[in-house]
């Protein structure tokens, strides 16, 4: 079953209007909390946003790569407290990829927003501007927002014909076989 779940999951940037149950909100949460962390530390916060208004403002987080937001009917943003570890950006990218995967599971789609190290503006971090529009206190920042719904587009999975084995080696760099 998972093997099947990774090979047709897609990132989906259009939804259709229908909000996201509740049940599915607290699955998706649990699903999260539930992902593996170094030394146990989880460093993690989510913060749930399903505001039509916070949404908008999401969506200009950066110039490009997070306009679907504004038509997203959820989105999770997924923080830490940098001060717990320093392999907060592994621990919260384990986190964003089993969100992706259970939301996938349940029928909806997702896309990920990377927020970390990325520009708002000329004058302002992306970090900065989603701190500044959900209260995010300074000691914790913000890797990515992962837009979720009910999927408008249907795509098919990769094929395993465009998957790069060519980056694969075996005992050593550059070994085939």
């Amino acid at each position: 079953m998972f093997l099947d779940l990774i090979s047709t999951r897609r990132s989906i940037r259009h939804f259709t209007d229908r909000p996201v149950e509740k049940e599915k909100i607290d699955r998706l949460i649990e699903a999260a909390l539930r992902s593996f962390s170094s030394r146990g530390l989880n460093p993690w916060r989510f913060i749930v946003v399903t505001d039509r208004e916070k949404l908008d403002q999401l969506s200009a987080a950066k110039p490009h790569g997070s306009g679907f937001l504004k038509n997203a009917p959820l989105g999770i943003v997924v923080c830490a407290d940098t001060s717990t570890t320093d392999v907060w950006v592994e621990d919260t990218s384990i986190a964003s990829a089993f969100i992706h995967l259970a939301a996938h599971d349940m029928g909806l789609g997702s896309c990920w927003v990377q927020i970390r190290k990325r520009d708002h503006s000329s004058l302002k971090s992306a970090d900065s501007y989603v701190k500044d529009i959900l209260g995010v206190p300074d000691k914790i920042s913000v890797e990515s927002i992962i837009s979720i719904g009910y999927p408008a587009e249907q795509k098919s999975g990769h094929s395993k014909d465009s998957l790069q084995f060519q980056k694969v080696c075996f005992n050593a760099y550059g070994e085939t076989e």
